[in-house]
């Protein structure tokens, strides 16, 4: 078990694969402050947590903002994107290791970013910075970086990639990340960097193409079991309780 959404997160990706992104975003919206409040059984999102749970809740708001974003809703966009950035910042009161810090402000910069808030790139840069800074305090980078916290917060980014890399991993794990997990502080600001490079031309391709892919869940290659009745592609995508196209992220069907 993950993180607990009553299951708006499953009805968010039922809505992208109908692309209604008007109602994804406002089911993203829902699982995100349904996890924000009560992240996990015995987890408080006010405590300090070295896991990070409450981390899928700032997740399901940036993702949120995108929908918003490409369905034209730029208002209700901004709207998330300004919440999201008082959420990230205000969770340092709760979560107290300097690199979860580190990684809160690279939420706020995704927060800015999605939303096209001004001063992305300052806030990136000041993500940088936290994650050198809580260098002598981490002895593992690769651990923190696949802690549910830092997890959250590459899925917006991978899953925003995946449009225009046709549903593959545009941008895997070991990309966004340095190559030398003895500079921890450099291996984790790398995170930062891509993000700063990458992520808002990302977003706004996927707005000007007015298409955002679902997330990548389980996956099969070149089956024998299902075909997707709109582009014709036989790679399978299963996420969130929903069977879908990896390729074009709409419904797939069964063909025996």
């Amino acid at each position: 078990m993950r993180t607990q959404d009553a299951g708006h997160r499953a009805a968010a990706v039922a809505a992208i694969a109908d692309r209604d992104y008007r109602r994804a975003g406002d089911e993203y919206t829902r699982a995100g402050w349904r996890v924000l409040s009560d992240p996990r059984e015995g987890i408080d999102p006010f405590d300090a947590d070295e896991k990070g749970w409450v981390g899928d809740g700032l997740g399901y708001l940036a993702t949120g903002a995108v929908c918003y974003r490409v369905a034209s809703l730029e208002t209700r966009a901004t709207r998330r994107g300004v919440e999201g950035v008082a959420v990230a910042e205000d969770l340092t009161n709760g979560l107290d290791h300097p690199v979860q810090h580190a990684c809160l402000k690279e939420f706020a910069a995704d927060f800015r970013t999605v939303a096209g808030l001004d001063g992305a790139d300052g806030a990136y840069r000041a993500a940088e910075t936290a994650y050198e800074d809580a260098a002598s305090a981490v002895d593992s980078p690769q651990t923190w970086g696949t802690t549910p916290l830092f997890e959250a917060a590459a899925t917006v980014l991978q899953q925003v990639a995946r449009g225009p890399a046709d549903g593959e991993i545009a941008i895997p794990w070991a990309d966004l990340h340095g190559t030398d997990p003895d500079d921890p502080g450099r291996f984790l600001a790398q995170r930062a960097v891509v993000k700063r490079q990458r992520f808002p031309g990302l977003v706004e391709r996927a707005v000007d193409d007015g298409f955002l892919a679902a997330p990548r869940g389980t996956t099969e290659y070149d089956t024998d079991h299902h075909r997707c009745p709109h582009c014709g592609s036989t790679d399978v995508n299963w996420v969130a309780e929903s069977v879908l196209c990896l390729r074009c992220s709409h419904p797939t069907a069964e063909t025996n």
